[in-house]
C-alpha cells in the first residue's frame, strides 16, 4: 500500500460507541479511497474486522496506553504521516508527547468524546489536577482539537483553559448507508415475540457513567402500573450489581442484560421506547441510533448532547439526572403518545457516515475527495 494519509491511534474498550463511531470514519475515508494507517494496543479496541478498503492494521508491541511511547515513537520517525488522530484523553497525551519527542514532522489532531469535567468528578482531586493540567498544557500543541457537540466544546474550554475558537464541533459518524438492511436483519441475543408486552430498550457499556441503576428502578416503578419488558444490550463491570438490582426488585422474569450486541438496529427497529439514563455523554451515539430506527426516546437532560440532539425536549423528554420518578412518569408518558416516527429519524439525519465524514476532513484541515464533496 502507499504512504497512509493519515494515522489513526485508538485504544478503546473494544464495546462502546468511540468503537462504533471511529470504525464509521475509518470505513467511510476508505471507501473514499483514503489510505490510513490504524494504530492499534494489544488487547484493546476497536475490534474491526474485516478492515475497511483502504485500511491497514499497525499493531504497537505494547499492552497499555502507559507503555506504549517506544513504540508510537518507531513509527512516526518510520513513517511520518501527513496527520495523527487520535481519541481519549490518555491516547491523546500519548501522541501529543510522541509528536513533540519526534520533532513535531506529524501533526496531531485530539478528540474528546465525552463532558470532561463531568467524567472525571469522582475521580480524586489528584488526578483531576493531573488531567486539567496536562489538558492546558499540552492540547494546544494539537493541530485540531474535535468534539462532538457544543455542551462539551464549553465544558472543555472551561475546563482545561483552552481557547473556545480553538474547538472544533463535529458530527459524529454514526449511521451508515446499510442502516435500513441491518435493521431487517434477524435481531440476536433477545426474544422478540410477536405478542409480547412493549419492550423498553438500553443500550451501552455496564458501567457508572451510563447508570443503569436509575433506569432500572424507573422501570420497577413503570411495570408496577403497566406490562413492560426491560432489555439492556452491553457488557461492562456493572454487570454483576445491575444482576443483584434485578433480582432485589424481584423483576428477574422481566429484565434482561443479554451482553453486547454488534448490530443493535434490529433491536432498536422493534422496541417500544428507547432510555438513555446517563449521567453525562458527549454526543450520545445510541441515542443517534434509536432516533434513526424511528423509537420513541427519553433521555437524561446529561452534559452534553441530549439537549441539543433532542431540540430542547421537543422530539422527545429530557428529565434530570438520577431522578428515578421524573424517569418513570417520561417513560409512561411517551409509551402512551409516541411522536411520529418520520420527526424522529429526521433529527438523526446530520450524523450519516459519509456526510460527517467531510465534515471530520474539513475540520482537520484535509481535503476532501470528490465521494465525500
Amino acid at each position: 500500500m502507499p504512504p497512509p494519509d493519515l494515522a489513526v491511534l485508538l485504544a478503546t474498550s473494544g464495546h462502546s460507541g468511540v468503537d462504533r463511531v471511529m470504525g464509521n470514519l475509518l470505513a467511510a475515508w476508505g471507501e473514499a479511497g483514503l489510505c490510513i494507517d490504524l494504530l492499534g494496543i494489544h488487547g484493546h479496541g476497536p475490534h474491526i474486522d474485516p478492515l475497511p478498503p483502504g485500511v491497514r492494521r499497525v499493531p504497537l508491541p505494547a499492552r497499555h496506553v502507559s507503555t506504549a511511547l517506544p513504540a508510537l515513537l518507531r513509527y512516526l520517525r518510520r513513517v511520518r504521516p501527513p496527520l495523527l488522530l487520535t481519541d481519549k484523553d490518555r491516547v491523546n497525551r500519548l501522541a501529543l508527547l510522541a509528536a513533540a519527542l519526534t520533532g513535531g514532522h506529524t501533526p496531531v489532531a485530539v478528540r474528546l468524546g465525552t463532558t470532561v469535567s463531568v467524567n472525571l468528578a469522582g475521580r480524586g482531586a489528584v488526578e483531576r489536577r493531573v488531567q486539567r493540567l496536562s489538558m492546558r498544557h499540552l492540547y494546544p500543541r494539537a493541530a485540531a482539537v474535535l468534539v462532538p457537540s457544543r455542551g462539551a466544546a464549553d465544558d472543555l474550554a472551561a475546563f482545561a483553559g483552552l481557547p473556545r475558537e480553538r474547538i472544533r464541533v463535529v458530527p459524529s459518524p454514526v449511521l451508515t448507508a446499510d442502516l435500513a438492511s441491518r435493521m431487517a436483519q434477524p435481531p440476536q441475543g433477545v426474544d422478540w415475540p410477536p405478542d409480547g408486552p412493549p419492550t423498553v430498550l438500553g443500550i451501552g457499556e455496564l458501567c457508572a457513567r451510563k447508570d443503569f441503576e436509575t433506569l432500572i428502578r424507573a422501570f420497577a416503578d413503570l411495570r408496577a402500573a403497566r406490562p413492560c419488558r426491560l432489555v439492556i444490550l452491553g457488557e461492562g463491570r456493572q454487570r454483576t450489581r445491575l444482576e443483584a438490582l434485578v433480582t432485589q426488585l424481584g423483576l428477574g422474569g422481566h429484565v434482561q442484560l443479554p451482553g453486547f450486541v454488534a448490530n443493535p438496529y434490529p433491536h432498536l427497529a422493534r422496541a417500544a421506547l428507547f432510555v438513555l439514563a446517563s449521567r453525562c455523554e458527549g454526543m450520545p451515539v445510541a441515542l443517534i441510533e434509536a432516533l434513526a430506527c424511528g423509537a420513541p426516546v427519553v433521555s437524561t437532560d446529561c452534559p452534553s448532547g441530549p439537549r441539543e440532539l433532542l431540540q430542547d425536549g421537543q422530539i422527545g423528554p429530557l428529565v434530570p439526572v438520577g431522578d428515578v420518578a421524573a424517569l418513570t412518569r417520561a417513560m409512561a408518558a411517551t409509551l402512551a403518545a409516541p411522536p411520529p416516527r418520520a420527526v424522529l429519524q429526521g433529527a438523526a439525519a446530520p450524523y450519516a457516515a459519509r456526510r460527517a465524514a467531510g465534515a471530520y476532513l474539513a475540520a482537520l484541515g484535509r481535503p476532501l475527495p470528490a465521494a465525500l464533496e
